[in-house]
């Protein structure tokens, strides 16, 4: 018998010819597999994400990560022309992203990046390399007289995931966020979301699904393979969240109808487990989740 608590359990071979590297045509036309509750293979259906209205009953909850992802890698040269690059962690101090000067980051190459060393993304930006910290990340201090948020839209690229083999094209501006993303803050976008669009959001609201949104922020470590042998092994980067009082109480009205709530990818699913309380509902505030 298969031991789940392994993580070469979960280990399998995808062709690369079958990996998306690039969005389908329309966010909606992607491919949905509808697995129905209690049913068997023949239960199975192929459908499109348009047809999930269909799947959603009046009254239920559908609750969505409204997180931005932020062009938080910049690549750059040492002063020797040695290619580096920087991908942005969290910022030091007040600010956030689009105002710190100062950030924890993961830097690359890390053995050849020793403190002092400068990163030079363009003319008006350098990046100061500093020590290590605790998590094994680095600081770095942007050097230009021009605001953080500027340089990251001008020099700055979307993170993304590693397995798309390629880099950030004019397409991914768009269509690497949700639809409903208002909360700058991600290395990486809640991709549940990415298949939403304004018409389908529009068509379950007027079905009578009900829609609540929550803030949680995805870190680089989404990016990071499981080196451990045992999946308990594997230590989960902390990453923000924040529900709203009205997100809660949307929560609670759907569970005291009978509703279901339906948490639109693992994100959804992290922020709400943390904020859980007894009964099934959640509370207000802010925290990290590990």
């Amino acid at each position: 018998m298969t031991d789940l608590s392994r993580t070469e359990a979960y280990d399998y071979r995808l062709d690369p010819e079958r990996i998306a590297r690039y969005p389908a045509p329309l966010r909606d036309g992607s491919r949905l597999l509808a697995f129905p509750r209690g049913a068997g293979a023949e239960g199975m259906r192929d459908l499109r994400f348009r047809d999930i209205p269909g799947l959603i009953p009046e009254g239920d909850l559908l609750v969505v990560n409204e997180s931005r992802v932020l062009p938080l890698r910049l690549r750059g040269r040492k002063p020797t022309g040695a290619r580096c690059e920087a991908l942005l962690v969290r910022p030091r101090g007040p600010g956030g992203f689009g105002a710190a000067r100062s950030f924890e980051a993961l830097v690359r190459p890390g053995s050849k990046l020793r403190p002092g060393a400068r990163i030079v993304v363009a003319d008006d930006l350098s990046l100061l390399v500093g020590e290590r910290t605790p998590a094994g990340e680095r600081i770095v201090r942007i050097e230009s007289p021009r605001p953080t948020g500027e340089l990251l839209e001008a020099y700055g690229e979307l993170p993304l995931p590693p397995y798309l083999g390629r880099g950030e094209e004019p397409v991914d501006r768009e269509r690497y966020q949700t639809v409903y993303a208002a909360r700058p803050g991600s290395a990486a976008a809640p991709t549940a979301g990415l298949h939403f669009t304004p018409g389908l959001l529009a068509a379950l609201a007027q079905r009578g699904v009900a829609l609540a949104r929550l803030t949680l922020h995805v870190g680089p470590g989404t990016f990071r393979p499981v080196e451990k042998e045992s999946v308990d092994g594997h230590g989960m980067h902390a990453e923000p969240w924040a529900i709203s009082p009205g997100a809660a109480r949307s929560v609670e009205a759907a569970r005291s109808r009978g509703a279901r709530v339906w948490a639109v990818g693992t994100t959804v699913v992290r922020a709400l487990e943390s904020a859980a309380l007894d009964g099934g509902l959640v509370g207000s505030g802010r925290g990290t989740t590990g």
